[in-house]
């Protein structure tokens, strides 16, 4: 197993080019498995003897600890490409994983902050420091160009066209995409790269430094999120995926093309960028619903029926 799991996490790293906190989660999941074959009755089980009903043996057993479906679901889906890995090598003849059902998982709409409320997030780190600079540009960036947390701290400076305003993301599996950036986001980061230019330790490459001088991690991203969005009173807490989401479905609202936000999310399936267009027509109808006479006159007449 052990052989076969080193080989298993070259080929998603190199030929699949997924992100190290990607392979985490599949190295994580599949040593749950093997430490499930190894000490389910009867002893140590080799793939090859793997079959459907074992699977869902060891879904059960993930119930039993009331585990989450999402994490259940991603779990089996390890397996499954694990599996197909095997397949693919010649080492078995079937994927037993592909007759086993993925755990049903609602998909809850994101959270999303309103304009008004982004404003505020942005303007929260205050002062002249470096690491106030920095925290504001890191709030302007991932809102003004929708970025996932791991392309944030991905970028370097040679990645930002400041004249064009235009910057070149390594989004997932390693695909390169050139979305906009907007003003107040590059003014964020001039503003920062003029104040820490001359304290860089490791060449200057990274376009966002830790404390230290070395790269940000998407980890610190989350903490700088979650630190400044959870003093904002009511809406609480996000994440830096809230202010991706955030970024989607104002440009929705304001007429925005579905494939030009696909683009610029870097999704791969147009169904995946659509989830925002039920988020915007939950909110069309709750600002239908609180402004339109007739709408308040419908649900007083239902409420005296």
């Amino acid at each position: 197993m052990d052989r076969r799991l080193v080989s298993f996490i070259r080929f998603i790293e190199k030929e699949r080019g997924y992100s190290s906190h990607t392979v985490r989660n599949y190295r994580s999941d599949l040593e749950q498995f093997f430490s499930f074959l190894d000490r389910r009755k009867g002893g140590p089980l080799p793939a090859e003897e793997v079959d459907p009903r074992i699977l869902r043996e060891f879904l059960a057993k993930l119930h039993s600890v009331q585990l989450k479906k999402t994490s259940i679901a991603r779990k089996l889906a390890s397996v499954r490409t694990w599996f197909q890995f095997l397949l693919k090598e010649g080492q078995i003849r079937s994927n037993p994983a592909r007759l086993v059902a993925t755990p049903r998982v609602e998909k809850p709409l994101p959270k999303v902050l309103s304009v008004e409320e982004v404003h505020h997030l942005i303007e929260a780190p205050h002062g002249e420091s470096s690491l106030s600079l920095r925290d504001r540009a890191i709030l302007e960036t991932l809102y003004s160009s929708g970025l996932r947390a791991e392309e944030l701290v991905g970028l370097n400076i040679e990645d930002l066209q400041f004249r064009e305003g235009l910057v070149r993301v390594r989004g997932k599996g390693k695909k390169e995409r050139i979305v906009p950036i907007g003003r107040p986001a590059i003014q964020a980061i001039q503003a920062y790269m003029e104040l820490v230019g001359k304290e860089r330790k490791f060449g200057g490459t990274p376009l966002f430094l830790n404390r230290f001088g070395g790269r940000l991690t998407t980890r610190s991203v989350g903490r700088i999120v979650t630190g400044y969005s959870s003093r904002m009173g009511k809406q609480g807490a996000i994440s830096p995926h809230g202010l991706r989401h955030s970024f989607a479905t104002h440009l929705l609202d304001r007429g925005a093309d579905l494939r030009a936000i696909q683009e610029m999310l870097g999704h791969a399936s147009l169904s995946t960028t659509q989830r925002y267009t039920h988020l915007s027509m939950d909110r069309l109808i709750t600002v239908y619903d609180q402004a339109h006479p007739r709408s308040k006159n419908v649900k007083k007449d239902e409420k005296e029926k």
